[in-house]
């Protein structure tokens, strides 16, 4: 009888629990207020935007005055329009930096990917987990893809298990250039040719994934695999020495903070990272024995397939972007040093 009575209080407690007798106010109000702060940003970022659109296009005709002016001046005047280059140059450098907080028009490849879908986020705090996330990213899948790898190298001969692994490396490449394009759109100064090497790096993948089963597929199956398996244990050296340099260097100010590693050799990866250079160059030189080894194999009198080809014209492109690349930034960092050494002396 205790148990019934106490039940049936509890049940005229709850019901006088109605949505009308229950204080809706501070929650309407909170979020009214919301809605006036978050029309207040998009009119602040909208006038934002527009005023770094117009120092942007009066940097662009100071410019080209400076450069008409250049032709006919002399020594001293020379010196000036240098001087004002290297603050325009330093102002276009602090509208990038605004620009990283403020929504933009996405780039052609996102746009294409993703459609117009703002994804400019708003703090450093999202900028960075994004960012830490983006190399956690890389760093698990190297290591399932030499595990991979390995697997099909050592232990299973079977076109399955290839096609796996392909679409696996197809998917990854693809996901890094998604990636790669939203932290650009957030600040991240990726440039050069290491922005263009997961593009190829993806049509490489899709032609070995469709690459039939055939004499000439199985000819360079083991030297691909092999050539796999090296390239994540590198790749894997990377990320941890990089990631300590960059962590030191963000440490120090020397670095933007969504600077991120990469799949090869940096002017900042000099200190205590040149040991690198041996693994990255027999990797490059390991892409132009593919090429070789490919283009031999395009001339086989039993090749029918296209793939044989272009993978041997891909792998050319990637030894070349690699290869010049890390050359002419061992080249300035070493004059850099050299300039450095004179100016002491």
């Amino acid at each position: 009888m205790d148990c019934t009575r106490t039940q049936l209080t509890d049940i005229r407690s709850l019901s006088s629990l109605t949505p009308s007798n229950i204080s809706w106010g501070p929650v309407f109000e909170t979020h009214k207020i919301y809605r006036q702060k978050l029309e207040e940003l998009t009119n602040l970022q909208a006038t934002c935007s527009s005023s770094i659109s117009k120092q942007r296009k009066c940097l662009k005709d100071l410019r080209y005055s400076l450069t008409k002016c250049a032709q006919s001046c002399d020594e001293k005047e020379l010196e000036l329009i240098m001087d004002i280059k290297t603050q325009i140059k330093d102002k276009e450098n602090v509208f990038f930096d605004m620009e990283a907080y403020l929504p933009k028009r996405n780039g052609l490849y996102l746009n294409l990917v993703l459609g117009n879908v703002n994804v400019t986020l708003l703090s450093n705090q999202a900028k960075f987990a994004y960012k830490d996330e983006y190399e956690k990213f890389k760093l698990y899948m190297t290591i399932i893809l030499m595990f991979g790898a390995i697997t099909c190298l050592f232990f299973l001969n079977c076109r399955v298990t290839d096609e796996i692994f392909n679409f696996l490396l197809v998917w990854y490449y693809c996901t890094l250039t998604i990636r790669e394009s939203i932290l650009m759109s957030n600040g991240s100064r990726i440039k050069g040719w290491w922005v263009s090497h997961h593009y190829v790096s993806t049509f490489l993948s899709g032609v070995m994934l469709t690459w039939p089963e055939g004499p000439m597929y199985q000819m360079f199956r083991s030297q691909f695999l092999a050539f796999s398996i090296y390239q994540s244990f590198v790749q894997f050296l990377q990320y941890y020495y990089q990631s300590g340099c960059l962590y030191r260097l963000r440490a120090l100010g020397e670095r933007n903070q969504l600077d991120l590693t990469v799949e090869g050799f940096q002017s900042w990866m000099w200190r205590g990272l040149t040991f690198l250079l041996p693994f990255l160059f027999f990797g490059h030189f390991w892409q132009l024995y593919n090429s070789v080894t490919l283009f031999r194999l395009a001339g086989h009198e039993d090749c029918k397939e296209w793939q044989v080809f272009m993978l041997a014209l891909t792998f050319l492109v990637l030894f070349l972007g690699n290869f010049l690349t890390t050359l002419k930034v061992v080249h300035q960092k070493v004059q850099k040093n050299q300039d450095t050494v004179q100016k002491n002396d």
